[in-house]
């Protein structure tokens, strides 16, 4: 079979205290892209999960032994991941295909939600790919109806930023916000996109609070967000800790012109909101 693990985006990212267990509080609104990773899985002797042109430990490979270890009786699979998602450019990439892979136990292992937050973050918004109010680290996710059509260009510029290394210069800039801020911005989040409204029309809301951060890693952010601007975009920001800077336009179509007019080899122009994959 073929399964899909789709990109996320995050809309926006209010950055809250750090919390004891060293991680921060976040309020944030994710939502899939139609770009995504194609899974293939078969039968096999083993258990064994290869992503070719990827090195290291692979998070899929972790999720696969994690269910075996909730006493998952599925057969030995082999899962082969190609990669169209870029890898650490703040796209939840790896996050996905672990998420993937959890969902082909669904309804047979008990607690996938906790499986899930136990291999990182981003995970269990992952087990259900859609627009969602995520709180916490990442493991409180209150899904939202689909938002109305719209579309995104990506500039990844070459990925490779460090999600840890970002959050420590955040605290080392004295960036972030209170818990009772993040409420409220969270019920305002709530209130915008709980109606399926397309996130073009709540720009105000599309804040990145660990852009500055990232900018004082990779001062080419700036750039690549002044690009998009340039190029039509109705909101340009950066997602998640970064390097990936994405702008909004409202249909597939003002996305690939504009994506024509950066002419830049990284330029991703895709839907957003689908688990369609992307042409």
């Amino acid at each position: 079979m073929q399964i899909h693990a789709p990109a996320k985006l995050n809309l926006c990212l209010y950055l809250g205290p750090r919390r004891e267990d060293g991680l921060h509080e976040l309020c944030s609104l994710f939502e899939p892209l139609a770009l995504a990773d194609p899974i293939e899985v078969r039968e096999a002797e083993r258990d064994e999960v290869a992503c070719p042109g990827v090195e290291g430990e692979n998070l899929a490979a972790r999720a696969l032994a994690a269910l075996r270890e909730r006493g998952w009786e599925g057969p030995p699979l082999r899962v082969e991941i190609e990669k169209r998602i870029p890898v650490a450019a703040g796209l939840g990439g790896g996050s996905a295909d672990a998420a993937a892979v959890l969902r082909l136990a669904a309804g047979e292992v008990a607690d996938l939600e906790e499986v899930a937050a136990g291999l990182g973050a981003d995970v269990t918004s992952q087990l259900t790919p859609s627009l969602a109010l995520v709180g916490g680290a990442g493991e409180r996710v209150e899904h939202l109806p689909d938002p109305a059509p719209h579309a995104v260009i990506l500039l990844p510029d070459g990925g490779g930023l460090g999600t840890a290394e970002v959050f420590a210069e955040a605290d080392r800039l004295g960036l972030g916000r209170d818990a009772a801020e993040l409420e409220a911005l969270g019920a305002r989040l709530r209130a915008a996109a709980g109606a399926g409204a397309s996130p073009l029309s709540y720009p105000e809301l599309l804040v990145n609070d660990l852009e500055p951060a990232a900018r004082s890693l990779r001062p080419g952010i700036g750039d690549a967000l002044d690009a998009l601007r340039a190029a039509g975009a109705s909101h340009a920001l950066l997602t998640g800790s970064g390097p990936t800077a994405f702008g909004l336009f409202e249909s597939l179509a003002a996305a690939h012109a504009a994506a024509e007019e950066l002419d830049r080899p990284d330029a991703i122009a895709c839907e957003a909101g689908s688990m369609r994959m992307a042409s």
